[in-house]
Order: C-alpha cells, then sequence, then structure tokens
C-alpha cells in the first residue's frame, strides 16, 4: 500500500512540473490533477498524511461544490445585474449572504477535520496554498487568451512599461 501511495505521490508531482504546458480551463480532470499535485507538494504530504489528508479534502470539495449548486444554480442561470429587478437584486444579495454564512460554516468543520490528520502549520498553510493555486489558474486563463471580465485598466506589474495608448 505504501509503495501505491508512494507512486501516486511521485505521479502528481510529475504532474506539477508539467503545470505550466497545461491549459487548465480545457479539462477539468487536469486542473484536478493539478490541484492534488500543487497542494500535495506545497505541503509537503508524507504518504501516509496524504492518505488521511485526501478523502477528507475531496468530501470537503464536494460539499463546497454542492453548497454553490444549491446557492446559484447552474452558470446559465446568473443573470446580468443590470438586467434584474431590485426584488430580484435584494434576493441576490440574500443568497449571497446566506452562501458565505454557510461556506464559513463549512471551513470550520473541515479546517476542524484537516486538524486531526494534519500538523495545525500544514492547515494553516492549506488556507495560503488554495488561494495561491486560485491565482496561478487566474494567470494562466489570462495567458491563454481567455477573455477578462470588464473593468478598470489594470496597473502594470511592477517592473514592467505600460501599454501606450490605443493598444
Amino acid at each position: 500500500m505504501k509503495k501505491l501511495l508512494s507512486v501516486a505521490v511521485l505521479f502528481a508531482m510529475c504532474l506539477l512540473t508539467q503545470a505550466q504546458t497545461v491549459k487548465p480551463q480545457g479539462d477539468p480532470q487536469k486542473v484536478e490533477a493539478l490541484k492534488i499535485s500543487f497542494i500535495t507538494n506545497k505541503l509537503s504530504l508524507t504518504p501516509e498524511e496524504a492518505k488521511l489528508f485526501w478523502p477528507i479534502y475531496n468530501q470537503y470539495e464536494e460539499e463546497k461544490k454542492a453548497l454553490r449548486k444549491a446557492t446559484f444554480g447552474e452558470k446559465d442561470d446568473i443573470k446580468n445585474i443590470d438586467e434584474m429587478t431590485d426584488a430580484e437584486a435584494q434576493k441576490f444579495i440574500d443568497n449571497q449572504i446566506a452562501f458565505k454564512s454557510k461556506e464559513l460554516d463549512l471551513n470550520k468543520k473541515y479546517i476542524a477535520e484537516f486538524k486531526k490528520v494534519l500538523p495545525v502549520k500544514k492547515v494553516a498553510k492549506l488556507l495560503m496554498v488554495e488561494e495561491h493555486f486560485k491565482k496561478m489558474l487566474l494567470e494562466k486563463a489570462k495567458e491563454n487568451g481567455s477573455p477578462q471580465q470588464p473593468g478598470p485598466p489594470q496597473a502594470p506589474k511592477p517592473g514592467t512599461k505600460p501599454a501606450p495608448k490605443g493598444e
């Protein structure tokens, strides 16, 4: 069993090294494999820790997904806020508040579960690593030409020149 788990962790780490060439938005299974290897690597999970952690984390992800779906439905159901009536906008606000409250309760529940199988510092690191992974996916999506959200122009990154006007 230890050999199998070690091979799985090694395979996941190999996937991580190829993360820069993967287009994450293309295949949800690739994104999931990337996330597993990313978290395993960044947390330096031992095979024993991974064996205990991943079933709990997978259940956590399933509950988060179910909560989002129950609160917001499918992506196609989302209406442009400018097209909403005031009553629909108020319902949207109420749903957001309820969702955030339930999401917080879910996070508290699973942080307690994670602390049963991982050292507290690794649990704290997990919170940071998840955010880092999300940011990495967003950056990859931008690099791969995904349409950007409308909004104010972004400030140039430090050390880069602003784009000339008209481009």
